[in-house]
């Protein structure tokens, strides 16, 4: 996906929480960005709440899990 703020390419793997670990990039489906990220669509333009602020992101690919 795209960080709209910071002109950022980011990659994320959703994962159960007991998978987590943001050092590999694999963010928890119950996180913030999790939540806001299950069912979208590549194209799609998302604004997600965090602790920090407000993220502006929209999605460039979704790949499925081999």
């Amino acid at each position: 996906m795209q960080d709209l703020d910071f002109d950022e390419k980011l990659e994320y793997t959703l994962v159960s929480p007991a998978e987590a670990n943001i050092a590999e990039n694999k963010i928890s489906t119950t996180s913030p960005i999790g939540k806001a990220l299950m069912g979208k669509s590549k194209g799609e333009k998302i604004d997600i709440k965090v602790p920090a602020g407000i993220l502006h992101y929209e999605i460039l690919d979704i790949k499925k899990p081999a």
